[in-house]
């Protein structure tokens, strides 16, 4: 492997919500920098930089990840989902974030992109989460304004839903 200097601009080419972009970035740019700044996502926040409040949690080949703790080399060639990619079309929301307008799911909105992301793989995965489960995927996320009740209020909602559409 290459060792690529600190401030050598490196062409990184992933998908992102379905579409193949290529990027530039120094071999030591975050994931969260380089979707914001080079590929003008900014819908991925950056609260900590240390993996802990969750805010900029994405998907990377179907796993959540923390955006802030990978370097986008890291990422050459993966398939990334951000909060842009969540809803089905651009004038529409995806079943979750629905409930989260329905059930007053955020307030602030810094957190939410990362709640979200994690809710949504949470539901994919397991459509019957329960309560429990739910608080548990939480636990990875801080919410500063909203208690979470009204956030596991929609998740729940959001899994009927779901449920319903089967």
């Amino acid at each position: 492997m290459r060792r690529i200097p600190a401030n050598e601009q490196v062409r990184v080419s992933v998908e992102v919500n379905g579409r193949v972009v290529t990027g530039q970035a120094e071999s030591r740019t975050l994931l969260s920098d380089f979707l914001r700044h080079e590929l003008g996502l900014t819908g991925t926040h950056v609260g900590c930089e240390h993996g802990v409040c969750g805010a900029c949690t994405i998907r990377i080949d179907g796993d959540i990840a923390r955006s802030c703790l990978k370097l986008a080399v890291q990422v050459e060639g993966a398939s990334i989902e951000t909060i842009e990619g969540l809803a089905p079309a651009p004038d529409s929301l995806s079943v979750l974030q629905q409930a989260f307008v329905e059930h007053h799911g955020l307030q602030c909105g810094f957190c939410t992109p990362g709640i979200l992301i994690s809710l949504d793989t949470l539901l994919r995965n397991e459509p019957n989460a329960d309560e429990m489960r739910i608080r548990e995927v939480l636990s990875g996320h801080l919410c500063r304004c909203t208690g979470y009740t009204p956030i596991v209020k929609a998740a729940l909602a959001a899994r009927d839903r779901l449920k319903e559409l089967d």
